[in-house]
């Protein structure tokens, strides 16, 4: 798969992520929303919004490996979050770097787009992530 990431002349730069994702492959994936569980159903972070991020992360990385896929394949993130509050941002970034790190994939990320909600599936779950995805 070839995913060019782009930000266009005329948007706001974000450090985290680009704008625009060009993708082009022949298997298109949606991946539910992932939360901060471990295999087993257990909360991974509570009370730590990085950590949870991490985690959301590293499951989206767990289901694309199923499918012959990784990070690198994502061509655009939803993320939802309790509360929310543009102060933690810089803890959805060091979530976000360090699954990247562990995971081998550069930041700036694709696409993302973050919506705050009252509530996820579970009171200690602090942020969901989805994704989409395209395979060669």
């Amino acid at each position: 798969m070839t995913n060019t990431l782009i930000d266009p002349e005329g948007l706001t730069r974000v450090p985290l992520y680009r704008q625009v994702s060009v993708a082009t492959g022949t298997r298109l994936v949606h991946i539910a929303g992932q939360v901060a569980w471990d295999a087993e159903g257990r909360v991974v972070g509570e009370g730590d919004l990085a950590a949870q991020v991490e985690r959301c992360y590293l499951n989206i990385a767990t289901a694309l490996t199923e499918v012959g896929g990784s990070l690198a394949d994502v061509v655009k993130l939803t993320a939802y979050f309790v509360d929310f509050d543009p102060a933690r941002i810089p803890l959805f970034v060091e979530g976000a770097a360090r699954a990247s790190a562990k995971l081998g994939v550069d930041v700036p990320l694709p696409p993302l787009t973050g919506l705050g909600v009252v509530a996820l599936a579970g009171p200690a779950l602090l942020v969901e992530i989805e994704a989409v995805a395209v395979l060669a």
